[in-house]
């Protein structure tokens, strides 16, 4: 299956100040996922943003590149309320999975050993693994994998990953080239973002950022698996 195609409007890790005027300009583009991070806008801003996404009839992803307990509590709070279908990212507590238990909101943490900010992940693939399954075994819907925030070999990791674990898996964070894509796509990924690249015109030199959007639905739409070699 061709992987989902989650657009994040953010850069560097930063939700964009124009981000709701950015979603109006390209809401009627074939993109049905849309996401943001937990910074870079204040809360009023996000639920706005994220009620305009849910008129429009997008599935709407929140984020969370904090850190530590508190700070994903604050995220899902601010998934909760502002009316998120899904939760991504924060380091795995057991109080955030808790605070989510009767929402119907998913929570896909972060597998591994996450830090900085924009995000970096380390560690072994075997350890990455493990705490995938771990997660799974929590009973977690679904996986927010940095797999090219990875300091080896993202590739091969993403395919471990999917391979260990029977849920959902995002690959976020730095996709900016088709060949990333298709790497997700063979690595039988559910879905990716992809963010910062749209801003840095990554896909369509010198164009706009809805023309370089419609450039990877357009790429989506137009490949097969038998193109991917």
């Amino acid at each position: 299956m061709k992987p989902e195609f989650i657009l994040m409007l953010t850069y560097n890790d930063t939700t964009v100040k124009d981000a709701l005027e950015i979603f109006r300009e390209c809401r009627d583009t074939p993109v049905a996922h849309w996401g943001f991070k937990d910074v870079g806008l204040p809360p009023e801003e996000m639920k706005a943003l994220v009620c305009e996404m849910k008129d429009a009839g997008k599935t709407t992803y929140l984020e969370v590149v904090s850190l530590s307990e508190e700070e994903g509590l604050r995220g899902a709070n601010i998934a909760v309320e502002a009316g998120f279908d899904i939760l991504m990212g924060t380091v795995f507590f057991d109080s955030i999975l808790d605070a989510l238990q009767d929402k119907p909101i998913k929570y896909y943490p972060f597998p591994g050993h996450i830090h900085g900010h924009p995000s970096i992940m380390d560690g072994t693939i075997e350890e990455i693994v493990a705490h995938a399954r771990f997660l799974e075994s929590r009973g977690v819907p679904g996986l927010d994998l940095l797999s090219y925030r990875y300091v080896g070999d993202a590739p091969q990791l993403l395919r471990e990953v999917v391979k260990a674990v029977s849920v959902p898996i995002v690959s976020a964070g730095s996709i900016d080239s088709y060949k990333r894509i298709a790497e997700v796509w063979q690595a039988g990924a559910w879905g990716f973002t992809i963010g910062s690249a749209l801003f840095d015109k990554k896909f369509v030199a010198n164009g706009s950022f809805k023309e370089n959007t419609l450039a990877v639905c357009e790429w989506l739409e137009k490949t097969s698996e038998a193109d991917l070699g």
